[in-house]
């Protein structure tokens, strides 16, 4: 009886151990990586249970099995811990690097690119295209005084201070985080040139003015502190600036025509063909480059006229009679072509 007993009892035994080596091994098997060759995206909604996101992990392939997931959620003590958001999840991560993916809000980011010399309307479409609002919230919020006063923008308008780069942001961002994001750079690369600005006595909208037009007339690098320096020349000798983009501007609904009548339009405040001055705001938003050629003009040069050769850069001159002829030089040039 007793070795009856005895055996019972060892065999009681050895098949609590081997149900220990299974589960062991279902459990190491259970949390494993999935053998998956590309990223998921996963969506954590708002108010989901932990069941619920878990069976959309194993339904994805993101996890091997959901009952696991959920006790090792519940014995690192983060099954309510989960951040709401959209995730990236990369092949190979197993069920423990996915919890701590869930857990730490790390959620995916989406970009939007928007270059130098926009306009905010312009900003606006790109940042609704992208996925962050509507272009009429951007133009609103982009609008409006007491945003531009919140922030300290001295202005009636965000115009010339959103500031051109590569956002990323997360799903459900609108405008107002893409603006603020903008604002937060504009005040960063500012801090590079204000002791500049300050040296040379210009307030910070006259800099961001006549940077925006620098930015508006050339897309060559090199040719920044140039324009600048006649722009500077200019104004130092009273002259009007005369810059066609600053008149486009002013002009609603422009039809992509230039013509005389716009640059006798003393009604246009932005016409430049007619102010001996800056003129009343930024016409687009500059990048860096331009904010420091606007401080940083390029010395010792006299010249006052720029006419562009068709190649993205200009002829510079430092007399009316050399610019007419350059104007009719290229001008030429171009009706051969």
């Amino acid at each position: 009886m007793k070795r009856a007993l005895a055996a019972l009892a060892l065999l009681v035994l050895l098949g609590a151990a081997l149900a220990v080596v299974v589960a062991q091994r279902w459990w190491r098997e259970s949390l494993r990586a999935p053998g998956r060759s590309e990223a998921a995206i996963v969506e954590v909604p708002s108010g989901a249970s932990f069941r619920s996101v878990a069976a959309q992990l194993e339904a994805q392939g993101v996890i091997r099995d959901a009952r696991a997931f959920g006790w090792l959620a519940r014995i690192e003590k983060k099954d309510g811990a989960l951040k709401v958001g959209e995730y990236q999840i990369e092949p190979g991560l197993d069920a423990r690097a996915v919890l701590d993916l869930l857990v730490s809000g790390r959620v995916r980011l989406h970009g939007v690119a928007i270059p130098e010399g926009l306009t905010l309307v312009e900003i606006a479409q790109r940042v609704a295209d992208a996925g962050f609002g509507s272009a009429s919230d951007y133009a609103t919020l982009a609008r409006d005084p007491a945003v531009a006063k919140e922030h300290g923008v001295p202005g009636d308008t965000l115009e010339g201070f959103l500031f051109p780069e590569t956002y990323r942001f997360p799903r459900g961002a609108g405008a107002r985080e893409v603006i603020e994001a903008q604002l937060a750079q504009f005040d960063r690369a500012w801090a590079e040139v204000a002791p500049l600005a300050q040296k040379r006595g210009m307030a910070k909208r006259d800099v961001v003015i006549l940077a925006s037009l620098i930015e508006k007339e050339t897309g060559a690098p090199e040719e920044r502190p140039l324009i600048s320096a006649v722009f500077h020349n200019r104004l130092g000798k009273r002259m009007r600036l005369e810059t066609d983009p600053s008149v486009i501007y002013g002009i609603p609904n422009f039809d992509g025509n230039l013509r005389r009548i716009h640059l006798e339009d003393e009604t246009n405040p932005y016409n430049t063909y007619r102010i001996p001055a800056l003129p009343p705001g930024p016409i687009a938003n500059p990048g860096l480059a331009s904010l420091r050629a606007a401080v940083e003009p390029t010395p010792g040069v006299e010249f006052l006229f720029f006419v562009a050769r068709g190649d993205g850069t200009h002829e510079f001159t430092t007399n009316y009679r050399d610019h007419v002829n350059a104007v009719n030089r290229w001008q030429l040039r171009r009706e051969r072509r």
